[in-house]
């Protein structure tokens, strides 16, 4: 098994909008003092309070925070040009015409007007970061005099380049977060559980010689948190050159198919001190699906790939009416052709890998047991790639109701020279059955996963897991022959049974009780249409709901 090794770092210097410094990086080596902490939910309820008042004008949490991405970043630029201690001229990045200043002189009719002006001009910029960030950009705040308070009384009152990057890079991300529990904007679905992710970098352990992507990147949560690991971890054993080299963001990367969200995650970026304003975006936008990589592959691939099960695009029918049209992507490095989203991104990931890497990707449960196409994926995955380790996740934790879904997490090696299987043994842990998180009443924290964190084991080998297996319990191995010998090489294995559900006298809360039951019926809804289907069925597999 490959041992080598996705949040948190933008503290802007007179050299570029976003370049942490040296002694800024240092920063991240220690946890975050209960100050710090202190200091992040004071400004992330400043900030809420303002969304507060623009979401009463109609507008949602994830619209204000496009808006605060480009108001911060104008007060960024203005404030290292007028850095008394070396200040930068960026009138090329952002001309006289448009900057900071030649907003906050305006008020009124005349401020919004000339909004308008500064994000039409910047939207044209190339695909840099502040082209990432500005591209399409519109002013979604009708009332003047709303702007004019956010402008003059929020964003021009707080010196943002002096502010750590821990702390502006963590509010930011803080009211990402909040903006994900707006379901009605379906925000959720971008956004993959902090603990998750912490666990996942963890145990990949990221280092400064990796190549790092995510091909359906979000807001960036992994991308960032994998930056955050290397530099906590091997910041000291990193010259200057290599840690500007690093935090420039040439060896990081994403893909996100929506242009709003992509603009999210660069800023995101930007604020947690990776890349460079000016510089080549980190983050590219479109479908990750329709080429196979060529010439750039990762070392590490960590991905939550978004839920639904169909690839799918929006056409106007012969009637003038819009329809959606299923894709099916024709791909002659992927085994098998399909609709299947999840089924596509798992055989993107296993092409985007690079040799002797390593990936982590959450995946819905159909993912394990779908027939068909489904099988010929696993065949492969098990065959030319070392699967090692299943995470199998508990319900409750995302925004998407009903998902029961897993992490794979699987290296990429070279052929063998006698042909046999890469898989000799794959890990289960089972942290589903008789874990029970809501997303408000008992939320997933780091902690939850430490039992699994410690269990895997990273940097010794597979050997050295036997000594934790318990039969009865979450942590199980099973062998290439037990796996392949499965029906249709169904991974979705469960040995254990949640004595919650079966004891009248639980102290879970019924209303928990009354959510897992909804999620297991969803589920198996879902199981079943799936089975219809590959025997030739006519019938829609239903997609999750909220809870």
């Amino acid at each position: 098994m490959t041992t080598h090794a996705s949040h948190t770092g933008a503290e802007a210097t007179a050299d570029d909008a976003a370049t942490p410094s040296a002694g800024h990086v240092l920063l991240t080596e220690t946890p975050k003092s209960k100050k710090a902490a202190a200091q992040t939910n004071a400004l992330v309820a400043k900030l809420w309070n303002y969304c507060n008042v623009l979401r009463d004008n109609g507008m949602s949490t994830i619209e204000y925070v496009e808006q605060l991405s480009y108001l911060l970043f104008l007060k960024m630029v203005d404030e290292i040009e007028n850095d008394e201690w070396g200040g930068r001229d960026l009138s090329a990045l952002v001309p006289a015409d448009y900057n900071w200043k030649s907003l906050v002189s305006k008020r009124g009719p005349e401020l919004e007007a000339h909004y308008r002006a500064i994000l039409e001009h910047l939207g044209r910029q190339p695909r840099t970061t502040i082209g990432t960030i500005f591209a399409d950009a519109q002013n979604r705040i009708t009332k003047p005099a709303l702007l004019e308070k956010l402008v003059v009384e929020l964003i021009g009152r707080e010196e943002w380049t002096v502010t750590g990057t821990d702390l502006k890079g963590d509010a930011y991300e803080g009211l990402l977060a909040r903006g994900a529990s707006d379901t009605k904007t379906g925000a959720g679905q971008y956004f993959t559980p902090r603990a998750l992710i912490d666990a996942m970098v963890d145990v990949t352990r990221p280092g400064p010689d990796d190549t790092i992507t995510d091909p359906a990147c979000g807001t960036g949560g992994f991308l960032i948190a994998a930056h955050a690991y290397v530099t906590r971890h091997h910041v000291r054993d990193m010259d200057i050159d290599a840690r500007k080299a690093y935090d420039s963001g040439s060896k990081i990367w994403g893909n996100e198919l929506v242009t709003g969200t992509a603009r999210l995650a660069a800023m995101n970026m930007l604020l947690h001190g990776i890349g460079k304003s000016d510089g080549a975006s980190l983050i590219d936008v479109g479908d990750a699906l329709a080429e196979k990589p060529s010439g750039r592959h990762a070392s590490l691939v960590l991905a939550n790939p978004p839920f639904g099960r169909k690839s799918a695009i929006t056409v106007i029918g012969q009637d003038g009416e819009l329809e959606k049209e299923d894709i099916q992507y024709d791909r002659d490095d992927f085994t098998a052709t399909t609709t299947n989203k999840q089924l596509n991104f798992l055989q993107h990931i296993m092409s985007l890998t690079a040799v002797n890497g390593r990936a982590a990707v959450v995946l819905p449960d159909n993912v394990l047991f779908e027939g068909g196409a489904g099988e010929k994926v696993r065949r492969k995955l098990l065959d030319e790639f070392d699967l090692h380790t299943i995470l199998r996740l508990p319900t409750g934790i995302f925004y998407a109701g009903g998902v029961k879904a897993n992490v794979l997490f699987f290296d990429k090696k070279p052929p063998r020279a006698d042909g046999k299987p890469h898989t000799t043994v794959t890990w289960i842990y089972d942290f589903r059955t008789g874990q029970h998180f809501t997303m408000k009443q008992r939320p997933l924290t780091r902690a939850h996963l430490d039992d699994f964190v410690a269990r895997y084991k990273a940097g010794e080998p597979l050997t050295a897991r036997a000594e934790d297996e318990d039969e009865n319990g979450c942590w199980k191995a099973y062998t290439y022959e037990d796996l392949i010998g499965r029906d249709k090489v169904n991974l979705d294995i469960t040995w254990m049974k949640d004595p919650a559900l079966e004891d009248a006298d639980s102290d879970l809360e019924p209303e928990v009780i009354a959510e897992e039951i909804v999620r297991d019926l969803q589920s198996a809804l879902a199981e079943f249409a799936a089975i219809a289907k590959s025997l030739g069925a006519d019938v829609d597999i239903p997609e999750a709901e909220e809870a």
